[in-house]
This record gives C-alpha cells, structure tokens and sequence, in this order.
C-alpha cells in the first residue's frame, strides 16, 4: 500500500459521499469500486480517487441511473479519450425514462384530485375513493380504467 496516499476509512467515505457503509461495500462487490486495499487490522481502506469515484457513483445513483448504466458511464469516464455520445445516448435515454415517469405521476395525481373532490359521502358505502378503488370504469385517466 502506497504510503504517500492519505487513506480514508469506508466510514470516511460513507460520510463525505452521503452514503451508507453497505452501499460502499455493494459497489465494491459489483466491481463498480475496485477492491479497497486493507490496513494491517484488516479495515478497508480509500484514497482520494475511490471517493471520487464512488461520488461519481453517488451522483449518477441520485440521477436514476440504472447499476447497468452507472457501470457503462464509468467505464466511459475511465477512458476520457473516447467521444462522448456512448454517454449522450445513455443519458438521453434516463431523461426519456425519467419523462414517463414525470407523466404517469402527472395522471396519477389528477386521478386522485379527482377521487378526493368527488368524495362526499357521508360512510364508506357512499365514498368516491372506495368505489373507484372497487371500479377501475370510474377512473378519469384512460391507463387507469383496466378490468
């Protein structure tokens, strides 16, 4: 182990990267993070490129990248000579993902704003919410009227 490098514990990095212990481990275990070298009392030790690496990860995580893509962007970023659009493409399509969610969430919440407004019944045998729960043909939103 290089004596020159300022090493850092996982919990160290844990906290500088607003990560939890076993996520750090995780990533360790799927080769996101290459194997932490160990202090002689076996503890895993980082320097400064694992935490930068691994905040990296962090970010790319916070984002909604998958693992697959996360991966796929860090091997990109561990060659920087390579022309970008492999990550354009990938980050393109978290934004496409991202947009549907953004939509389904959209006709989710006038689902309910619309259950909740319609909903004056005085008991449970007259409430709007249990009989549209009870019968998707009540729903507003076409993708919500299924059988």
């Amino acid at each position: 182990m290089d004596q020159s490098r300022v090493w850092k514990t996982i919990g160290d990095v844990a906290r500088a990267t607003g990560t939890k212990v076993q996520t750090v481990r995780y990533y360790e275990e799927l080769g996101l993070l290459p194997p932490a070298p160990r202090s002689s009392g076996n503890q895993r030790l980082y320097d400064d490129a694992a935490q930068k690496r691994l905040s990296f990860i962090r970010h790319a995580r916070d984002l909604g990248f998958s693992l697959e893509a996360v991966r796929d962007l860090l091997r990109l970023a561990d060659h920087p000579e390579q022309p970008c659009a492999e990550a354009d493409a990938i980050a393109a399509r978290q934004l496409e993902a991202v947009n549907h969610r953004i939509d389904r969430l959209k006709s989710l919440r006038r689902e309910l704003q619309h259950m909740v407004a319609n909903c004056g019944g005085d008991s449970v045998a007259q409430c709007r919410v249990i009989e549209t729960l009870d019968d998707h043909s009540l729903c507003i939103e076409a993708d919500h009227r299924r059988v």
